[in-house]
């Protein structure tokens, strides 16, 4: 399958949104730990995708989407997150990222994160932080593309069943 990635304005995250919500409600009814729990309504994902529209328009988020280029069907999306505390000019968080549960397996993560990590090395950002549900396949991602561990939070977040996950913190050092 040929993917075309790019990041989206807020008027295009508008015009995706329906898509966003779709992509994101099969994240999460697939299981996904990205702060929600399931079953996530269309209003709760459509709000969450304004707000991350907002934080475009602000400057403070960067958010890249692969699209079959075939169908433009959205597959996946992450976001860069810059931290804006002026003595953290040099480090952003890797957030939200998520790959259609049909789409999976294809090297879709990789081709975003990879997109990703060169933006924030083009904009100076050179310590990059994440954190996914310890023991889920994203980990393997991570770790392939040098994601180095930088600790273990138990019981950090709920699960949708209501029992409680570990939470694995992870950084990359990108040369800029």
């Amino acid at each position: 399958m040929n993917v075309t990635l790019s990041t989206l304005t807020p008027a295009e995250i508008e015009r995706a949104l329906p898509q966003l919500v779709g992509l994101f409600q099969d994240a999460i009814g697939s299981g996904a730990a990205l702060g929600f729990l399931p079953p996530l309504t269309t209003a709760e994902a459509s709000s969450f995708w304004r707000r991350v529209g907002a934080s475009v328009e602000a400057g403070t988020v960067a958010l890249f989407v692969a699209r079959n280029s075939d169908s433009h069907d959205i597959l996946g999306s992450v976001q860069l997150a810059l931290a804006p505390q002026t003595n953290g000019t040099h480090r952003a968080e890797v957030a939200k990222m998520m790959v259609h549960s049909t789409a999976r397996r294809l090297g879709i993560g990789r081709q975003l994160l990879r997109a990703l990590e060169a933006h924030a090395a083009q904009l100076g950002r050179s310590t990059l932080v994440l954190d996914t549900r310890q023991g889920d396949a994203a980990e393997q991602l991570y770790q392939a593309l040098q994601y180095q561990v930088a600790g273990v939070v138990p019981e950090y977040a709920q699960s949708g069943d209501g029992s409680l996950h570990s939470t694995v913190i992870y950084y990359k050092l990108l040369t800029v």
